[in-house]
């Protein structure tokens, strides 16, 4: 499996003007295919007046790739969009440019421009962050073990989720899953096996 992927760090929106037709770059970080779907049809609603709504997206759950030239000529719009998430290495992440004819053509070459300007200019907008995959842990300590604990779980790049204070201490964190073992190898040092990191499951985050 893989354990890293690049995507976007949020939902933006870039605008350009060629030959008086506007061309608005729409992008979104996503999970699963559905949520591009359904951002997909959010924007042509939104755009509704718009001549086309040209979209692209890639999904890292089996390798899923599509796009839409939107009546555009072929391989002129949506063919570019995905060719740009992909020279940027890009995964779990949709984009929609909606274009405002503005009654000069452009032809083949002004339209593969324009449409990749539009994703790229998105794309710099929502900015570019990678994720890791982790796991999400859960541990119990007493309350004089917490301040060692929450150093340790720092020192291997751990994140704490959630703090529950009651009879004893409940963290449930994340950290990439390459250092698992050696924070579980510290923790039992420190609490002379006595303590116990237990793993939930699975996620991506970024740090």
């Amino acid at each position: 499996m893989v354990n890293s992927y690049l995507t976007v760090k949020k939902t933006a929106f870039y605008e350009l003007i060629e030959k008086k037709s506007k061309f608005i770059g729409y992008i979104k970080p996503i999970d699963r295919q559905e949520e591009a779907i359904d951002f997909i049809n959010e924007m042509k609603i939104n755009n509704w007046s718009a001549r086309h709504n040209v979209y692209a997206y890639v999904v890292r759950e089996n390798n899923t790739c599509k796009y839409s030239d939107d009546r555009e000529p072929q391989g002129t719009a949506g063919a570019p969009i995905l060719s740009i998430i992909k020279q940027n290495n890009l995964k779990n992440v949709v984009i929609v440019v909606a274009r405002y004819f503005g009654g000069i053509l452009l032809g083949r070459s002004g339209l593969v421009r324009a449409y990749s300007d539009a994703a790229s200019g998105a794309i710099n907008c929502a900015g570019i962050i990678k994720k890791y995959l982790c796991y999400d842990c859960s541990i119990f300590c007493d309350y004089n073990q917490y301040g060692k604990l929450l150093n340790i779980i720092k020192k291997y790049s751990g994140v704490v989720d959630s703090a529950d204070f009651e009879r004893d201490v409940r963290l449930k964190f994340h950290l990439q899953v390459g250092e698992f073992l050696n924070l579980s190898k510290k923790i039992a040092d420190f609490s002379a096996g006595t303590l116990n990191c237990k793993i939930l499951g699975e996620n991506f985050y970024d740090f």
